[in-house]
């Protein structure tokens, strides 16, 4: 079993500078505290235990990061209600200032503000976005929210969706909702997370068909997902044959497991060293602005 001590022989012995993490939260406490509060409910939630494996203060988290080799990574906050996401973009905003490894990040919410809220975003210097449709109990084509997905789309600038089913299913969850983004902003650079899981196929396809919409490997493989949400072997096939539309990601430090244990899952598949340098390293380092 890999440990997280040896996570940077596996990026050493290929050749790259470190690891490239797309999918990484840091919050403000107060809201960190309640997203680890509700995890420590997670068997009243999703019938399972999700025991936070790296619950430290924030300063330890960072270092845990360098010492596992992620080189930059971005905070991916979300609001789930509106009215928060033009403040979470200010915390965002100063945690990058103040953290030289921090990639500043933003979010928005389906509300009439959401477009001002991109575009003072992406003023400031945001570079990745995240946006949790299930968390956020809204319908990512809704219209309030037409023109910040095309501000987006014309800066270039990615954006982290949780548009899957998992971990349960919400009202706008699943591939539909943003394939219907996605027919109005074709060259959206949407990253995918989870891989879409548990609809796999589905978001695998949407990936295939658009230029710039990636997947992103949070948790995907693991021996935690694949008790509820295995990735069938044909939608392995295809990732096999797509390492430039799949991008690490962890949900570090929400994970109950080693951080190792899911570049150990990638090693697992066996698609070979090139296919490890570009989902390691490439692809996020691209998207981070890294490369």
């Amino acid at each position: 079993m890999l440990t997280d001590a040896e996570v940077p022989d596996v990026w050493r012995g290929l050749g790259l500078p470190g690891l490239a993490d797309v999918h990484v939260h840091f919050l403000p406490e107060r809201m960190l505290a309640k997203v680890w509060a509700y995890f420590d409910q997670a068997e009243r939630h999703y019938g399972t235990a999700w025991p936070i494996r790296y619950r430290q203060p924030e300063a330890d988290r960072i270092a845990a990061l360098d010492s596992l080799g992620v080189r930059r990574f971005p905070t991916l906050c979300y609001p789930h209600k509106p009215g928060m996401a033009a403040w979470l973009n200010d915390w965002c905003a100063t945690f990058a200032a103040e953290h030289p490894s921090a990639v500043h990040s933003a979010t928005f919410f389906a509300e009439p503000s959401a477009a001002a809220d991109v575009k003072a975003a992406l003023a400031a210097g945001a570079r990745i976005f995240k946006v949790h449709v299930q968390v956020g109990g809204f319908d990512p084509s809704d219209e309030v929210l037409d023109q910040a997905w095309g501000l987006l789309a014309e800066a270039g600038v990615p954006v982290v969706v949780h548009c899957g089913s998992g971990p349960l299913p919400g009202a706008h969850t699943g591939p539909g909702p943003m394939a219907a983004v996605l027919r109005r902003h074709p060259s959206l650079a949407a990253v995918i997370a989870h891989g879409g899981a548990p609809e796999y196929a589905e978001h695998l396809e949407l990936a295939r068909r658009y230029r710039n919409v990636r997947l992103d490997t949070t948790m995907v493989g693991t021996d935690f997902l694949n008790r509820r949400a295995p990735v069938p072997p044909s939608v392995l096939a295809g990732y096999a044959a797509v390492a430039d539309k799949i991008v690490l990601g962890s949900d570090f430090p929400n994970i109950p497991y080693d951080y190792a244990h899911q570049i150990e899952s990638l090693l697992g598949w066996g698609f070979g060293d090139d296919w490890l340098r570009q989902v390691l390293w490439h692809n996020g380092a691209e998207l981070l602005g890294l490369s």
